[in-house]
């Protein structure tokens, strides 16, 4: 059978790149057709997403693609979650978009508790409580009186931005929805009541999609500034739109009582339901409830991921910019001293300090513990720590379920991570699966694949998942130290705290 060519973008806090899915019946192989940082800009004491640079790049990645393998069938973008542009009646992005990491959510959680209660607003929206979902951000413009939502006609979240600037059409997708914690999934809609209780306006937010979407073809007038043979049938397809939706949607599970992380910069520990559970045990624990794919919820809980790891690199590069490896700093993790210091992850503190290392130590410095003695102790308190919290999380979420877990599946880029996938294992008492690498990709790739009938179901997708790429397994060990580790992390926890967890 002739091959037919996908193509991907996945864009996440720190890069994105423009994957092309050749597939012949059977298989999906991918192919990296472009790579491009994310860096987000500062000015003052703001901090931007530089989205121009961003189309720019999609514009590169749709040449690359169109070069390197051909005809292409769609494309479809997936981002992270939560950021948002607003368009003026002439289509024209009014401002740059914030980064979610901006500092102008700082008090809106208290804020918006005040003026309506934690209690309304996860029975409206069923959504974990953090400072940085679109809910605050808007709340944060509210308050501010900024102009931007009087001229605002048009309400897009970051993949939608791009897909309208494809194809033209506006509309936003339901799993990067359902993370603004703006969206009722019980009613099917923005949750406008609550919206209005808070003063935030209603009158640009655009019609909800599923993912799987047909948005039409690639603009003509595109396609022509581009040059390039091989896009001019090609359609323009809503994937599972937020990153970790697609990346839920390429986890191999062969069983049903299985858990996942995705992990990345964020890991994002949950299972798939067919219900949205808005109850107050989930309430309590924080847990959300963001879209998946075919009618299904991703009940999970946002964990803070390698972004520490990530802050302690960059406080750590050479005086000319150089960037210590991760192998290496993995490596050296490996020889250090096993379940020192043990930080929450989850900590205000270490959302964006200006320096992580000091940050970790000053944490361990309040919870009475001796900060880690080099890099690879620091990175080693970040992986184990990690581990811990996943083991947290995970007993949270099996109480919501009602059932044990069997297996928990990682995927993204933690899956090459060894050392954390064990201490995952180890921490959490089973197996663990890791792979695919590029799950979000995949997941992005095969709902393009379902919309346009190449395959009949999303079950069929996972069945094309085993059978194209290689997964590893990681068995528990050494159960005993790892629940000690676990009774003092439990502990910690218990202490005052910033934010709630």
């Amino acid at each position: 059978m002739t091959s037919r060519s996908f193509l991907a973008f996945d864009i996440g806090a720190e890069s994105g790149r423009a994957m092309v899915g050749a597939f012949d019946g059977e298989r999906l192989r991918l192919t990296e057709a472009h790579r491009f940082p994310n860096r987000p800009v500062r000015v003052g004491t703001r901090l931007y997403w530089n989205v121009l640079a961003l189309w720019d790049e999609v514009h590169a990645g749709l040449r690359k693609a169109a070069a390197q393998c051909g005809p292409l069938a769609s494309v479809g973008v997936d981002t992270w979650g939560v950021d948002f542009a607003l368009l003026d009646a002439h289509d024209e992005l009014i401002g740059n978009p914030r980064h979610y990491r901006d500092a102008r959510t700082d008090g809106m959680l208290e804020e918006a508790d005040a003026r309506v209660g934690r209690q309304r607003i996860f029975e409206s929206t069923g959504i974990q409580f953090m400072q940085i979902n679109t809910l605050y951000q808007l709340l944060a413009m509210v308050r501010a009186g900024a102009p931007a939502l009087e001229f605002a006609r048009t309400f897009l979240m970051m993949p939608d931005l791009l897909h309208f600037w494809l194809s033209g059409h506006k509309a936003c997708e339901f799993t990067n929805v359902t993370t603004t914690q703006c969206y009722d999934p019980r009613a099917g809609d923005w949750a406008r009541d609550l919206l209005a209780a808070l003063g935030i306006p209603t009158h640009f937010l655009p019609p909800v999609i599923q993912p799987g979407t047909d948005l039409g073809a690639l603009s003509p007038s595109l396609v022509r500034a581009l040059g390039a043979n091989g896009l001019q049938q090609t359609r323009v397809v809503a994937p599972a739109t937020h990153d970790t939706g697609s990346a839920v949607a390429g986890v191999p599970a062969s069983i049903e009582r299985y858990a996942y992380i995705s992990s990345g910069t964020w890991s994002l520990l949950g299972a798939v339901a067919h219900q949205p559970m808005i109850t107050p045990q989930a309430l309590a624990f924080n847990f959300t409830n963001e879209g998946g794919v075919g009618g299904t919820f991703r009940v999970l809980k946002n964990i803070m991921g390698m972004w520490l790891v990530q802050e302690c690199r960059r406080a750590w590069a050479s005086p000319t910019g150089d960037l210590i490896p991760y192998g290496e700093l993995f490596a050296m993790a490996e020889q250090a001293p096993p379940l020192g210091a043990l930080v929450d992850p989850d900590d205000a503190t270490l959302l964006h300090p200006d320096d992580m290392p000091a940050a970790i130590a000053e944490y361990c410095r309040r919870t009475g513990q001796l900060a880690p003695d080099g890099r690879g102790a620091m990175v080693r308190c970040i992986l184990e720590s990690l581990a811990l919290k996943y083991r947290y999380t995970l007993n949270q979420l099996q109480a919501l379920l009602g059932y044990s877990v069997e297996v928990v599946h990682v995927v993204g880029g933690g899956a090459q991570n060894a050392l954390l996938c064990q201490f995952t294992a180890d921490a959490c008492g089973v197996p663990v699966v890791a792979g695919p690498v590029e799950a979000t990709a995949i997941g992005n790739l095969l709902m393009q694949m379902v919309a346009l009938g190449e395959l009949a179901s999303t079950e069929d997708a996972r069945q094309v998942i085993r059978r194209s790429f290689p997964l590893v397994t990681y068995e528990p060990q050494e159960a005993g130290r790892w629940d000690d580790a676990y009774a003092r992390f439990e502990a910690m926890l218990r202490q005052p705290r910033s934010i709630p967890i």
